[in-house]
């Protein structure tokens, strides 16, 4: 198998690698005011949009180009790659939810200002009981007439509290198995009874936040798709979601692992055997994750929809990431606690819960025994 890039792609990778140096911020991760950094992200996706770069995949009829997925792959390796900031995945795999399952009038009302990154969005799945275990979600909504009313409580939102609307999921038959009275809304953030409560992470950045629904009222017409469809919207949006070849993450790590392998030497341990072999474990976890990234991109531009295999790269992900910022604070030792070396430490929380979000490793284990292997639920 080549996984080399065709002429066309080397080409488009160079122009990319350019405008990205002449046009991206490059303090993104410095700036502490969080709403000024969130005009920065809003700013430069409207960049990467003028430019041509949002929405490379999407089908021509809905504002994209109809580029092969390879496209997006680089855009999102090349950002992660460069100090930019990230590219902004809701826009697919949202987008993808829309596209697939909205009717007419929603595909023309929405999928033109998120693609064009004038309509912010958040996506309102987890609960406080139901993160990994989506299904059990209890916030629900009512049908009254032409409007549903919503009721309930969404957790680890991310990016709600600058969310003009919201993608959410919720009850709306309890009377039938909890998989099948779920339903997909379309909702307002700016509706009456929505109070978003930011969560401040360890590191200090109120990145997601909690959301409660006091009597929201939501037209019947705001529905994606039919009643009880909702799980199978989930569904659609998350397999999208979890593929790191979507988010660049393999040049962030690969850029980590250098930034790691710097402070070895800084720390002058870089000639110590352990530290050597921990360093090679760290990179041959990252040439997995590689190689199971770019033979999932190579399935899905030969046409095959994104399937369980994505967990396999989540999983790989996780690890990978836990296991360099766990070698980073063993290097970085009393420096990374005293202050001399602030980022080590919030590195290494931030890595966390990259083995919880998006599905945890339990239920990515779960999904590959019965999609994958077949195995029996008992």
């Amino acid at each position: 198998m080549d996984y080399r890039d065709t002429a066309e792609e080397a080409a488009f990778r160079a122009e990319l690698r350019a405008w990205l140096e002449a046009t991206a911020p490059k303090n993104y991760t410095q700036i502490k005011d969080y709403t000024e950094r969130n005009k920065m992200y809003r700013q430069f996706h409207r960049n990467l949009y003028e430019a041509g770069y949002m929405g490379m995949a999407w089908p021509v009829e809905y504002g994209g180009r109809g580029l092969s997925p390879i496209y997006d792959a680089i855009l999102n390796e090349e950002a992660g790659r460069s100090s930019s900031p990230p590219i902004p995945g809701m826009v697919n795999y949202l987008g993808r939810a829309i596209y697939t399952y909205g009717s007419e009038e929603q595909k023309t009302q929405f999928l033109p200002t998120l693609l064009n990154g004038d309509v912010a969005w958040c996506q309102g799945f987890s609960e406080p009981d139901a993160g990994s275990d989506l299904a059990s979600l209890k916030t629900r909504a009512d049908l009254d007439g032409d409007v549903y009313v919503v009721n309930g409580q969404k957790m680890w939102t991310s990016g709600g509290q600058y969310a003009d609307w919201c993608l959410l999921l919720a009850r709306t038959d309890r009377e039938v198995p909890k998989h099948k009275g779920i339903s997909c809304l379309l909702v307002d953030m700016h509706s009456p009874g929505i109070e978003v409560r930011p969560i401040v992470l360890s590191d200090g950045d109120p990145e997601t936040c909690e959301v409660f629904w006091d009597n929201v009222q939501v037209p019947a017409s705001q529905l994606l798709g039919t009643p009880g469809l909702g799980w199978k919207v989930a569904m659609t949006t998350v397999t999208y979601e979890r593929g790191p070849a979507d988010i660049g993450f393999i040049a962030m790590y690969q850029k980590a692992l250098r930034g790691v392998e710097a402070l070895a030497v800084e720390k002058g341990v870089a000639d110590d055997p352990e530290v050597r072999r921990d360093l090679a474990r760290a990179y041959v976890r990252g040439e997995a994750l590689r190689l199971n990234v770019v033979e999932q991109l190579s399935m899905r531009v030969s046409g095959r929809e994104p399937g369980p295999e994505g967990s396999v790269g989540k999983l790989l992900w996780a690890d990978a990431e836990q296991t360099l910022q766990h070698l980073a604070m063993d290097i970085a030792g009393a420096d990374a606690l005293t202050g001399r070396r602030p980022e080590r430490l919030e590195s290494y929380f931030r890595s966390r819960p990259v083995s919880v979000y998006g599905g945890s490793a339990q239920i990515q284990k779960n999904i590959l025994a019965l999609s994958a292997l077949g195995m029996p639920r008992s």
